[in-house]
């Protein structure tokens, strides 16, 4: 005669006692695939611990004593009480090392720094990268102040500044070499020095101040008139057609 199963006995004493899987996991908080598996004698890779705890609870449950009904029962002196929630995760899934929280949280915390360094390199290198670079001045720039200030010309040349009230086109000799061609911006202001003469083009005359030989010229043309062969000798500024 097949001697009967530690499962198959629980099962027969539950059906004896009208209890049905539902109403046991409710009294017992062991989940019914764990109650299913104790019937089926099916329990795998579960701490021998764990398992002789459910057959306990099953056990007293049923009102029967867990030493007729355990094989090798012995009565441990500090019983381990386990969360049924947690004991049914670990029945599900697999069984789940112990993780030390401490060296968690220090990993995710050189993760989280490596993440804003990372970051703030790119955004340093977006910002270089965009920097639109100052131009250095081929002359000396002076404020408006001083711009304003008449100077005595040069015994030893010829001296000419040009301020932008607003964008302007120039293009320029000094003694026959070409020195300067393009925009000078709203706001900026230029001189140059020759030895006999200096010669320019203006796109946009009327928005031009001059500094001739120390002496102010304003309004040298009309906003928008364009000039050319402007001359500047040391008798003077002129006009060639």
């Amino acid at each position: 005669m097949t001697k009967e199963t530690v499962g198959a006995r629980l099962k027969k004493l539950r059906l004896e006692k009208g209890f049905s899987l539902e109403e046991v996991q409710k009294k017992t908080k062991i989940h019914p695939s764990i109650l299913k598996a104790i019937e089926e004698d099916s329990l795998i890779n579960l701490n021998p611990v764990y398992v002789k705890g459910f057959l306990k609870i099953y056990c007293r449950l049923l009102g029967a004593d867990p030493r007729n009904i355990i094989p090798d029962y012995r009565e441990i002196k500090t019983e381990v009480q386990l969360k049924p929630k947690a004991a049914v995760g670990k029945v599900a899934r697999f069984s789940l090392p112990r993780i030390n929280l401490k060296i968690v949280f220090i990993i995710l915390g050189a993760i989280m720094a490596v993440f804003l360094t990372v970051g703030l390199i790119k955004l340093i290198a977006h910002q270089l990268k965009n920097k639109v670079p100052v131009p250095i001045a081929r002359k000396t720039q002076v404020s408006s102040e001083i711009f304003s200030k008449a100077r005595a010309p040069s015994s030893s040349g010829i001296r000419l500044g040009i301020r932008a009230k607003d964008k302007c086109y120039v293009s320029l000799k000094v003694d026959g070499r070409t020195v300067f061609q393009g925009e000078l911006k709203k706001g900026r202001f230029e001189s140059w020095q020759a030895k006999d003469k200096i010669e320019f083009a203006l796109g946009n005359a009327g928005v031009v101040d001059l500094e001739v030989n120390g002496k102010l010229i304003s309004n040298l043309g009309k906003k928008g008139q364009a000039l050319r062969n402007v001359v500047v000798t040391r008798d003077g500024l002129s006009i060639k057609k």
